[in-house]
């Protein structure tokens, strides 16, 4: 009898410290911080406040800029879009995961002597695969496994069939990520199968800030992770008719006119004057704020990672050319500083001293080792090959520079040309395939790559071919080739 009573007060003893750890466990769990990731499409270098427009209004940007690290230097991966996405899921190079090119695009098998500039391009691209594969873990996947809940709203572009799409890549809550790059309308109905249709007229960039409200409102009491890659600002070019016009009136008031220079053989716009444009990007920055006075409002805004990010440069050269990146050169599908420097937030909550600035090279594939360090969790080299956690920087510490690489084996719709590239501190090279030539710049010194300095750098030109050409080989890079249908 008395052993029985030992063992039943021992059973006792073990039950309430059992129970202690899994109190302690949840309220480690319950610290782990939120995570909200803004990733706006084809959004420009200066299309936002504090980066430099002064005709779009973009009041929440702003305030969040004030209580965030501003990345002066930061890059996406590709100039176009599923690759920088690929990117940021994976953290690796597009070239690793031979994700090069928007899915959709021609493959070079499928190019013929009638296709649509065959004759005045040199080289065929080269072939990419038009999927994110499932033996990648993404970012979502591994924040899963630290016992995130998992949601997703708005563009994916990484799949043509559902079995790639985002329920099946680690997100818990698919609200309209699809195969499509675009919407087919930005208001209601929406022809997407993974978000039913609103009530006629409902405009798409309130409808998923809202979805991505009620995930919050729903999932406030354990750490998640809620990222909401808007359709916004890609085309079609579509907004509130009160909004326009009040940017119509606007342009007016400023004396404003549409303004194009030459590039290459496409048209720059230079000025930011779009009235339409104006009006998409005040109704993100909308969407922006909504989602996050709802953090306020559920008492867990300062318990929240916000990453604010862009997957390439704003479209400038072709398809309306709605915006302007001046003082960057030329656009998205290009690998000019305009076509790869994106507008970067990130708040941290107890880490990032409010609205500091880092001039420091970042690129799309860091979010994902970034992220991980950020919630406590494991990294995973072997995934996350080259990505670098900027947590240093978050943290207010310095990084040795490292180089920063591009591979666009393709011709952009939007004028740009097949190309490699490699910037390392303010130096930056450019190999273009087509006309088979090299450029090298000094951003810092010349932003907007007006002046090509090759011929008096030699020795830095040569550096940075190296680097190049030794990342080219270890990814095992796939390059254009002759095209037979190219015309002299």
């Amino acid at each position: 009898m008395l052993r029985q009573k030992m063992n039943l007060k021992a059973l006792g003893l073990f039950l309430l410290t059992a129970g202690l750890s899994l109190q302690q466990a949840d309220a480690e769990t319950a610290k782990q911080p939120n995570i909200v990731f803004f990733l706006i499409d084809d959004l420009g270098w200066t299309d936002v406040q504090p980066f430099g427009t002064t005709f779009y209004e973009t009041p929440n940007i702003k305030k969040l800029a004030a209580e965030s690290m501003i990345f002066k230097n930061a890059y996406a991966a590709c100039p176009v879009c599923s690759p920088t996405r690929a990117s940021i899921m994976t953290g690796k190079y597009p070239v690793r995961t031979n994700t090069t090119d928007f899915f959709g695009a021609p493959q070079p098998d499928e190019i013929t002597a009638t296709s649509k500039n065959s004759a005045q391009r040199k080289l065929l691209p080269a072939p990419y695969t038009e999927r994110l594969a499932l033996e990648e873990t993404t970012i979502a996947e591994a924040l899963k496994k630290g016992g995130y809940a998992t949601f997703f709203a708005g563009k994916w572009h990484l799949g043509e069939t559902e079995e790639f799409w985002p329920q099946n890549q680690g997100f818990d809550i698919n609200k309209g990520g699809f195969r499509a790059g675009h919407p087919k309308s930005y208001f209601s109905p929406y022809s997407n199968p993974m978000l039913p249709d609103g009530p006629k007229g409902e405009f798409l960039t309130d409808r998923l800030a809202n979805e991505a409200c009620k995930f919050i409102s729903e999932h406030k009491d354990k750490p998640f992770f809620a990222y909401l890659p808007n359709y916004s600002v890609h085309i079609p070019q579509e907004a509130k008719a009160e909004v326009i016009k009040k940017y119509e009136e606007k342009r007016k008031r400023l004396g404003l006119t549409d303004e194009f220079k030459d590039e290459g053989q496409s048209k720059v716009r230079v000025v930011q004057s779009s009235a339409v444009y104006a009006a998409m990007v005040e109704a993100m920055d909308d969407g922006v704020g909504r989602v996050i006075d709802q953090l306020k409002k559920e008492g867990i805004y300062d318990n929240t990672i916000i990453i604010f990010f862009s997957d390439n440069g704003g479209l400038s050269t072709a398809e309306g050319q709605p915006t302007s990146n001046l003082p960057l050169r030329a656009g998205k599908g290009w690998l000019y500083e305009g076509g790869i420097r994106e507008p970067l937030l990130i708040r941290w909550p107890g880490h990032t001293g409010k609205g500091t600035v880092s001039t420091q090279s970042v690129v799309s594939t860091d979010f994902f080792p970034t992220l991980l360090q950020m919630t406590g969790q494991p990294l995973m080299p072997e995934q996350h090959l080259d990505g670098q956690s900027i947590v240093p920087i978050l943290n207010g510490k310095k990084m040795q520079h490292r180089p920063i690489f591009w591979h666009y084996p393709h011709y952009g719709n939007q004028g740009g040309a097949p190309g490699s590239a490699v910037l390392n501190g303010d130096w930056k090279l450019i190999r273009w395939y087509d006309a088979n030539i090299e450029e090298l710049f000094n951003v810092k010194n010349d932003i907007g790559e007006k002046k090509n300095v090759i011929a008096a750098n030699s020795a830095i030109a040569e550096k940075l071919r190296g680097e190049l050409d030794k990342w080219l080989k270890e990814t095992k890079a796939l390059m254009p080739a002759p095209s037979p249908f190219y015309k002299k």
